[in-house]
């Protein structure tokens, strides 16, 4: 028998991760949250940084945004979140709508403006949200897009915290987020509006958590409902958005990021939760059944039309039902994949719809990231979805004329006037569009509008609610148009170089530590290809559960756009619990693609980890 006392059993070795060196962050749009002062990764040596590459229109960017809250204040000591703000939409790149998107959206952590994406292509990132997680020594140890990373990306930042705690590599204290003058107005980026039967207008005044009920004038405030904060109590609401009034006089509210239908009695003040958990819908989850007990996902517009309330589920890129009678909820159009395809209601695909509006038998529809007006109607066997002004996820701008070649930029909000056209709140062009179906043109009615994301008639009048200038502004309906000169773009991101042929598509997936994937009920893994033209691919477009492809490009097509959607599912890694926790990464990918002799044969798109390649 030894009686030594036994040998202190080591600490385990960190686990061995790949490091790049992080290159430094550049951006001709400058600093926000800082106080004025210019950050650079010298600055930040010795706390764990996690780079959010995100674009205010990207309804994912906003999920990971709550995403990283939790996370943000409990390691506020150790962690500094730098938001790269990377545009898409060229109002995008305007560092006043930066400014107004980094309050609206409640981003406490310092933003480098980067309109020219410059950060971006020196990270190699290829979608929004992208988040990059660089270690106190400045090496990047991890990458994950998309949304559904928290999780993984906590557990990371302990270990990070741990091993450079000991190392010595550690710095703790304040991080370098400095908050701006708050501004008082009556209102603060409001999102929708809506005419109650006493003539009194409701608007959702988003960024302050609340409604707002205003005298007929659109000026003069009568009441505020919901304390102001965020939260999901019966005072209480979180950037609530779309607005409609039921047949009995009550308030339908689209309560975006809880993730909720709840109704006000404008009577009693009284608000009720209708439908949603106050959680975030993910792959897998029911989409239909008992209103309280499925999930929603941002919720941003809602509108009563043949004996429903129908909701614009911007989060998933689908529109829902709300049936008040039988208090269930259930998807109504769409796919979840993103993007503009028209036909059968169960076919179609849309991509962020956000504004409704209820006329006869259609129900218009403003398809924001497509850049679209859309609409549905009913069909023998249910509805069938078509597209009266937009033609994909790439091309935007100001642009009148003939339906067929006008354009829009990001609109937000849609209203059905007298004479049966429908006006567009045309957002990110600042403007009040009209399109007539009985002609198919497209005209301006009002430009120099900050922002607009909804309009509601009044009287001969229509109100605008002027998001960016915190108002309501009333407008007559003009008789002629207003003359715009023209303008058309496209999504400027740089092509990738791809070599014609065979390009092996990897979708790169690692496990967070202490995970694996969840097989116990079948594949654990999507893959979803597809490309604009259709005519890109000769091969290897569809539906798979393998996260790596062999595609095949049409010779005769020298470029295009590969939309690629991918999901996982990873479970904890513990044989004793019979019930682990699980979790869904999912992200889709538009990536531009030019053919060349040169180019490359493999293109790798990182879900979540490092590619070893």
């Amino acid at each position: 028998m030894n009686d030594a006392a036994p040998a202190p059993t080591p600490a385990p070795a960190p686990r061995r991760r790949a490091r790049v060196r992080a290159p430094e962050l550049i951006g001709k749009g400058g600093w926000l949250n800082t106080g004025g002062k210019e950050l650079t990764l010298a600055d930040l040596r010795g706390r764990v940084v996690i780079l959010d590459f995100w674009t205010f229109c990207c309804i994912n960017c906003l999920h990971v945004l709550d995403e990283l809250r939790e996370l943000e204040e409990k390691h506020r000591d150790t962690v500094v979140i730098i938001g790269v703000h990377s545009p898409k939409f060229v109002h995008e790149a305007e560092h006043a709508a930066v400014v107004d998107a980094v309050e609206r959206y409640e981003v406490h952590h310092p933003v480098l403006d980067d309109p020219e994406l410059a950060t971006w292509k020196q990270y190699a990132v290829r979608a929004w949200p992208t988040l990059v997680v660089i270690d106190p020594e400045g090496y990047v140890v991890a990458q994950h897009a998309g949304e559904g990373h928290a999780h993984a990306i906590a557990r990371l930042v302990e270990e990070l915290e741990a091993e450079h705690e000991a190392k010595g590599t550690l710095r703790r204290g304040d991080g370098p987020y400095v908050a701006p003058e708050p501004v008082a107005t009556d209102l603060r980026f409001p999102g929708k509006a809506v005419v109650l039967p006493s003539g009194n207008l409701l608007v959702s005044d988003s960024t302050r958590h609340q409604l707002v009920e205003l005298e007929a004038d659109g000026e003069t405030v009568v009441r505020r409902i919901g304390s102001g904060e965020r939260g999901f109590g019966p005072d209480a609401f979180s950037e609530p958005q779309g607005l409609a009034l039921l047949p009995d006089g009550r308030v339908v509210v689209a309560d975006t990021v809880n993730h909720a239908l709840r109704v006000l009695d404008p009577r009693t003040g009284a608000v009720e939760t209708v439908a949603g958990t106050g959680r975030q819908w993910w792959q897998g989850s029911p989409t239909s059944g008992p209103a309280l007990e499925v999930d929603l996902s941002s919720p941003w517009d809602v509108a009563w039309w043949q004996g429903r309330v129908w909701i614009a589920m911007a989060g998933v890129h689908q529109l829902w039902t709300w049936d008040p009678e039988s208090g269930t909820v259930g998807v109504a159009a769409g796919t979840t994949n993103e993007g503009l395809v028209d036909g059968p209601a169960a076919e179609a695909w849309f991509a962020q719809p956000s504004g409704l509006a209820a006329a006869g038998d259609r129900l218009w529809v403003a398809d924001s990231e497509t850049s679209a007006l859309r609409w549905v109607e009913p069909a023998e066997d249910g509805y069938v979805i078509r597209s009266a002004v937009g033609t994909g996820l790439f091309d935007f701008g100001h642009r009148d004329g003939d339906a067929a070649q006008a354009l829009l930029q990001h609109p937000l909000g849609v209203t059905a006037l007298p004479d049966g056209s429908v006006a567009v709140c045309d957002t990110y062009n600042h403007a009040l569009r009209r399109y007539d179906p009985a002609t198919g043109q497209v005209s301006t009615l009002a430009t120099d509008l900050r922002e607009p994301s909804a309009a509601v008639l009044a009287g001969e009048d229509i109100v605008v609610v002027e998001s960016a200038r915190h108002r309501l502004t009333r407008l007559r309906l003009p008789e002629e148009a207003v003359r715009v000169d023209a303008v058309a773009h496209r999504t400027q991101r740089a092509a990738t170089e791809v070599a014609p042929g065979t390009l092996r598509l990897d979708v790169v997936f690692q496990a967070p530590a202490g995970q694996k994937l969840d097989t116990r009920y079948g594949p654990s893994t999507r893959l979803l290809v597809s490309s604009t033209p259709p005519e890109l691919l000769a091969e290897g477009e569809g539906a798979g559960t393998d996260l790596f492809r062999d595609l095949v490009l049409n010779p005769a097509v020298t470029e295009g756009v590969l939309h690629v959607s991918a999901m996982a599912a990873s479970c904890d890694d513990d044989p004793a619990n019979e019930y682990p926790a699980c979790h869904v990464h999912q992200q889709d990918w538009g990536v531009p693609v030019v053919v060349t002799a040169a180019g490359a044969a493999r293109l790798p798109l990182v879900l979540a980890g490092m590619d070893a390649q």
